[in-house]
């Protein structure tokens, strides 16, 4: 029995739901690391890419990645995302400053879906300020957020 498209048919998904229903849109395919193609990759590069474009840019001289316990950590040392946009910028898809060239002259990523989608294939995403900063503290459902950096853990690394 054939069933009937009407308007209960048409979803809307939440941000989150449609990256994690559809992640070869976002990141390729998925794979355990196996493999060099594997989406994990893509992951990671998403936010070293964040890194290298601060670089590109003048605003840090270093990215450091640290891969310990299926647990990898990216720290850059570029300017940081601003502490009022910071849930928006992992969470809220289609949100960044590259749409534009007056902050951001040169940029590898430009479509504001790479942070929010680590965020939503990661086991566990974080971000937090370098050592000395002070802290805030900001829960959200998706994400537990303090302010600037990001680690990421990602199972089947």
């Amino acid at each position: 029995m054939e069933e009937k498209y009407n308007e209960e048919s048409v979803k809307s998904l939440e941000w989150k739901e449609h990256i994690r229903l559809r992640p070869g849109m976002y990141i390729g395919k998925l794979g355990d690391g196996s493999s060099q193609d594997d989406g994990i990759y893509v992951l990671i590069k998403e936010i070293i890419d964040n890194g290298v474009d601060e670089y590109v840019m003048g605003f840090g001289r270093t990215i450091d990645v640290s891969i310990k316990e299926q647990k990898v950590t990216i720290r850059d040392y570029g300017r940081g995302i601003p502490l009022g946009k910071v849930i928006d910028c992992v969470s809220k898809i289609n949100t960044g400053a590259k749409y534009d060239s007056k902050v951001f002259k040169k940029a590898v990523g430009l479509n504001g879906v790479g942070s929010k989608a680590v965020n939503a294939l990661s086991s566990y995403f974080m971000c937090s300020p370098p050592p000395g900063f002070e802290t805030t503290s900001i829960s959200r459902i998706y994400s537990k957020i303090i302010v600037c950096k990001i680690a990421i853990t990602i199972e089947g690394l």
